[in-house]
């Protein structure tokens, strides 16, 4: 068993119960999921791949994953700033697929 599928199953398991699904497309998870596990590596947390950790965990609280804009993020738009997360309605077609903005502030940015 690789660290990514781990990694899926241990996520899998905790955010599917609160609603939060994989993104359906397979290799957008893996990249994500990859990403997740060099940024763990890298910075002791799993800071959001999309978007660039200063390395300092307290600065980047917010953009630990799931990020804090997570839950915002899917009940407006049907998925998650990356895409890792998103509603069953967004999966299975029945809203929109958008972009999300980003919603984190300049000033928690590097």
């Amino acid at each position: 068993m690789t660290d990514i599928t781990k990694l899926r199953e241990t996520l899998r398991g905790i955010q599917e119960p609160m609603g939060y699904f994989f993104n359906r497309n397979e290799e957008q998870v893996q990249s994500l999921l990859h990403g997740l596990l060099i940024n763990r590596q890298r910075y002791n947390y799993m800071s959001c791949p999309c978007r660039l950790a200063s390395g300092n965990r307290d600065k980047d609280r917010d953009i630990i994953c799931p990020c804090y804009y997570r839950k915002q993020d899917v009940a407006e738009y049907g998925s998650c700033y990356c895409g890792l997360y998103v509603s069953s309605e967004w999966n299975e077609e029945k809203i929109t697929h958008q972009r999300v903005p980003e919603r984190r502030p300049p000033t928690n940015k590097r």
